[in-house]
């Protein structure tokens, strides 16, 4: 299987309701992107992605959210890992498009060990 991907980071602020502080207060998590689009073969240009797509659309959807409440762009009460990766690919997934054959897999991370993901066909 192929794969193409790209990262970037980008500073949020989230609240985690009913967690003691400081997960229940307003905090700051500098959030590294990690995304990958995999196939098992190329299209007709020799490309799992166009990188410079790939790229343009995680910047697009990291500068949405950067230095804002997550709350106030992710459709959820609590916006976990888990729920902003599935945010994430669903706002690349629009950007890209179609791409039979395809995945894409999301990793949010929220510290240099710890995050959550979600992976779904294009």
């Amino acid at each position: 299987m192929y794969e193409t991907g790209t990262a970037t980071q980008v500073v949020a602020f989230h609240v985690m309701p009913g967690m003691p502080p400081p997960e229940g207060e307003r905090h700051s998590h500098d959030y590294r992107l990690d995304v990958v689009v995999r196939r098992d073969d190329l299209d007709e240009r020799g490309m799992v992605v166009d990188l410079d797509v790939l790229e343009q659309a995680l910047r697009d959807a990291a500068g949405r959210i950067a230095g804002r409440d997550l709350e106030t762009v992710v459709p959820a009460e609590a916006v976990t890992v888990e729920v902003f990766a599935r945010w994430l690919h669903g706002e690349l997934a629009a950007a890209l498009g179609r791409l039979p054959g395809a995945t894409l897999g999301v990793r949010v991370w929220e510290n240099p060990s710890a995050f959550g993901g979600y992976a779904a066909p294009l």
